[in-house]
């Protein structure tokens, strides 16, 4: 091994997640209701083993060969029954990491041709389907609170090995929870984190537009 070869290696080499434990996509859909943007949430059914009863966004697991946009895609199909020609991906969202260290790509896409009585989603797997109008998200902030979690470590640990062990041994790792309570509908956890990237982004690019649209009426 030579340092010329570790220079073809990694010459030109983009960055990229490591340890990740699991890969996963969800959309998050724009529809018009009553000729305003509306952001569409589902409520999980109370049997299902994973987040039982709770609001989330379309989106599962990303399967081998697939892209994290198809798996939005057909996530979404197979919830929400949107076939994916009735979804124009308008973008992608600033990528999350959750507390059990899985990855979670969400795509920001917009419903055609699609009317929210007539969306029939899987019963099997959503109890109910919402929306709430952008509007609400851009003129209501959301609650904050701090999460903390204690840190496990195993008894075999090695702390005598390395320096201000005391410190590591006493570690906790703490995340910031958001809470939208929109009609008794409670959006909490990772879809209100990343509803709330959404709105914040969209809140300053508005905002510049309007900083551009003023200095060239002073102009």
């Amino acid at each position: 091994m030579d340092i010329e070869r570790i220079v073809r290696i990694f010459g030109g080499r983009q960055s990229e997640a490591f340890d990740i434990k699991r890969y996963y996509a969800v959309l998050v859909p724009l529809i018009e209701v009553d000729h305003e943007p509306h952001l569409l949430f589902q409520v999980r059914a109370s049997h299902l083993s994973r987040q039982p009863g709770e609001i989330s966004f379309p989106g599962g697991r990303i399967e081998a060969g697939e892209t994290p946009r198809q798996t939005a895609l057909r996530e979404t199909r197979e919830e929400m029954g949107i076939e994916p020609h009735h979804i124009d991906v308008i973008g992608e969202l600033d990528f999350v990491l959750n507390s059990h260290n899985d990855l979670i790509y969400p795509f920001l896409g917009r419903l055609t041709q699609t009317r929210l009585e007539e969306i029939q989603f899987c019963g099997d797997e959503v109890a109910e389907i919402f929306t709430v109008p952008i509007e609400f998200f851009l003129s209501h902030k959301p609650e904050v609170y701090d999460l903390s979690y204690k840190v496990h470590v195993d008894d075999a640990f090695p702390f005598d090995r390395i320096q201000n062990r005391e410190m590591y041994q006493e570690s906790s790792l703490s995340f910031p929870m958001y809470f939208y309570n929109y009609n008794g509908y409670i959006i909490w956890g990772l879809t209100a984190k990343i509803t709330r990237n959404f709105i914040k982004e969209l809140y300053k690019k508005q905002k510049d537009a309007a900083a551009h649209r003023g200095a060239a009426e002073r102009s």
